[in-house]
């Protein structure tokens, strides 16, 4: 990829990471839900990218994991609006985070996704605004592959023990 002038991913000086994941060979029309998705998905990596248009009102959308994803990042396309985070791994209810914040995790109050959709019952300015378009990207557990999760820290130089099952690569915290 590219990226133009000085912007706010090219200042001089400034050091930058990308993070670039590649789903599917191509995109295919998933049809699961109420509302349309085009869906790039690599169920052998269980990550898959879902456009969709926001309603504003109650909908679903297919993901195209065939499993529920445990950590959806979602990004509005036309708007300069917070990415958000939602995952059932912290509590066990749907919660939200922002990535670009330091806000405290919340209750998101939605159903959320299920093994084939992800349920959006009511409008929001991150997730489903009416016209809007959005991006998801949707990953699950693969065992030996990726895991989610949440640890405690415990203040000691070697910090805590985290079981994954294999030795990760790449850790996002």
């Amino acid at each position: 990829f590219s990226v133009g002038g000085t912007n706010d991913s090219n200042e001089n000086g400034v050091t930058y990471a990308a993070f670039c994941w590649k789903a599917g060979n191509g995109t295919v029309e998933n049809n699961d839900g109420t509302n349309i998705s085009t869906v790039s998905v690599n169920q052998d990596a269980g990550f898959s990218i879902v456009k969709y248009t926001g309603t504003g009102a109650a909908m679903t959308i297919g993901h195209g994991l065939s499993v529920e994803p445990k950590l959806t990042i979602i990004k509005d396309r036309d708007a300069a609006v917070n990415w958000i985070v939602y995952t059932r791994v912290i509590d066990g209810s749907l919660d939200y985070l922002f990535l670009d914040t330091t806000a405290a995790a919340g209750n998101s109050g939605l159903t959320g996704p299920n093994s084939s959709i992800w349920n959006m019952q009511v409008a929001s300015s991150y997730s489903n605004t009416s016209g809007r378009n959005y991006i998801a990207y949707c990953w699950t557990d693969i065992e030996g592959y990726s895991k989610f999760g949440t640890y405690k820290g415990n203040g000691n130089a070697n910090g805590p023990f985290v079981y994954t099952g294999f030795k990760p690569a790449f850790t996002i915290c």
